[in-house]
């Protein structure tokens, strides 16, 4: 888990890349670092451990740009120090990359890469993302250079480039790990989580996975790996920035906790008739007699999400007497499940976008059966694949271990059982 924030546009570049990292540091808490591009050249400052060491850095040694990228780091390859901090360069360091994920087969890249010459500094597996563009740039755009590496990588993985040899762009690329591109006047950002940009947009499209943005200050360009267009929907986010602030509180979570009552309030509210008791859940997009015709909910999910399914599982099967399974999805489509024709898949995912609840819930899709999903973020991916759902309403979760939005979950399975009991 990391953080990224990219920025191209009028303003001073640094500060919001700064203030972007500020809003992800609880990301990763083990090394930070920016690249800024300017006058042809690629600055960059990185530091081992929290982002006020960062900070200091560039108050030292201050660098400026027209554009850039930032990266807060959670090590998963290579110690949490300064060689490893990301941006990582090319051999040139001309190219530059910010990474959320696991490239993983990049020991195989890595070694081929050094057979043709190209020299590591660092003990990471991002670092060949920036040699293999580096190899692959052929005077057609850092976004070709990209597609032709990204058909070599395995793996789940967000990325983002730039190059001082393509200036004024930044390219986004999505496999697994969410991209946000928030669009403003004459300048976009690009970000892993809408409280980076938040105080500076709330019109954001949401990267679909295997999707491409070129950015730059007039606009953005979508399109898949192979550089085919597709079509972007732009949603504004109507979460307050202050919601995404600390707003006085020590920590994060100690602030969610406090927002539980208030979060579980806007996730019932309006979907409860004050006369009659009947619950209305409307996004679900499924009919009365659909509901009526299950057989069988099978819950998907991971984590924290995985225990509100676990509570689901008793208010279902108690009240709406329909058998339950809960599922872990990083489990669920190894091990080649029996899914009867009166079945129907319910995701829960508070960002909507875990990888592998939504490789689940993709493969119950393939194989033709119905499937609902709860989540917290709108327009999110699991969101827009499910067949219909029900969004949360909690507002942005930033503590790492959830409290509101599990509780909020479990108020929509109680919704959701009262709304199966009603059809029946």
């Amino acid at each position: 888990m990391c953080g990224i924030i990219g920025y191209i546009g009028s303003k001073d570049v640094v500060p919001v890349l700064i203030d972007g990292l500020r809003k992800l540091e609880y990301r990763g808490y083990d090394s930070a670092g920016i690249a800024v591009v300017a006058g042809g050249a690629v600055a960059l400052r990185r530091s081992a451990g929290k982002l006020s060491n960062l900070e200091r850095a560039i108050v030292a040694d201050p660098i400026a740009g027209d554009y850039g990228v930032g990266h807060t780091r959670w090590a998963t390859h290579g110690r949490p120090t300064e060689e490893n901090a990301h941006p990582h360069r090319d051999c040139t360091g001309r190219i530059v990359v910010v990474h959320n994920g696991i490239i993983e087969n990049y020991l195989d890249l890595k070694r081929e890469l050094q057979q043709q010459g190209h020299r590591f500094v660092t003990e990471t597996d991002t670092e060949i993302v920036a040699h293999l563009v580096e190899r692959e740039m052929r005077g057609d755009g850092l976004e070709h250079a990209a597609r032709r590496a990204l058909m070599l990588m395995r793996g789940l993985f967000a990325l983002v480039l730039i190059s001082a040899d393509d200036p004024g762009k930044i390219v986004a690329v999505r496999k697994g790990p969410p991209i946000v591109v928030g669009l403003g006047d004459g300048e976009c950002f690009v970000a892993s989580d809408i409280p980076a940009i938040l105080s500076h947009t709330r019109d954001v499209v949401f990267l679909g996975d295997e999707e491409m943005a070129v950015v730059t200050r007039s606009g953005v360009t979508f399109t898949d790996f192979f550089g085919r267009p597709v079509s972007a929907t732009t949603q504004r986010v109507l979460w307050d920035p202050i919601m995404a602030e600390k707003a006085g509180y020590k920590h994060f979570m100690l602030k969610e906790i406090f927002e539980q009552p208030a979060a579980a309030r806007d996730t019932i509210l309006g979907r409860i008739s004050q006369d009659t008791g009947r619950v209305f859940l409307e996004e679900m997009t499924i009919t009365d007699a659909q509901l009526a015709a299950i057989e069988r909910v099978t819950i998907l999910a991971c984590g924290t999400s995985w225990h509100a399914g676990l509570v689901g599982k008793f208010l279902i099967e108690q009240l709406a007497r329909v058998p339950v399974e809960v599922d872990l999805a990083s489990e669920y489509r190894y091990r080649d499940p029996i899914i009867g024709p009166g079945d129907v898949l319910l995701a829960i995912s508070q960002s909507g976008e875990t990888a592998d609840t939504l490789a689940a819930l993709r493969e119950m899709k393939r194989k033709g059966h119905p499937t609902l999903a709860i989540c917290n973020v709108v327009g999110s991916s699991i969101a827009t694949a499910a067949d219909g759902g029900i969004y949360l309403h909690a507002g942005p979760e930033i503590g790492v271990a959830s409290t509101k939005a599990f509780t909020s979950q479990c108020g929509v399975l109680a919704l959701l059982r009262s709304e199966e009991d009603t059809s029946e």
